[in-house]
């Protein structure tokens, strides 16, 4: 299985990392590996995650972000790495 990263999911990285930076040194760098390892995760257990506005979503183990994808073929596309924080509905408009 590959995975693929879209424009918009990696534009959502770069301000989740920028967020982050301005909390505390070196945290925007963290946050970027852990979201990272997260992804790389999807090459083992794509597919296996709970199904949220008609996509897989993965939760990440260290920060409050959730990554959603889909699979198309043998490609794992992820569409979003959305922060948990905001309201549903902002969710389901990033999704659509």
């Amino acid at each position: 299985m590959k995975i693929k990263i879209l424009p918009d999911a990696l534009a959502d990285l770069d301000r989740g990392r920028e967020f982050y930076s301005g909390q505390a040194e070196e945290l925007g760098e963290y946050f970027l590996d852990s979201l990272f390892s997260d992804i790389d995760s999807l090459l083992l257990y794509a597919g296996v995650h709970r199904k949220i506005f008609d996509f897989h979503r993965l939760l990440s183990k260290r920060f409050p972000y959730a990554i959603y994808y889909l699979i198309d073929g043998d490609v794992c596309v992820v569409y979003r790495v959305l922060d948990c924080r905001q309201k549903p509905q902002k969710t389901k408009n990033a999704l659509k």
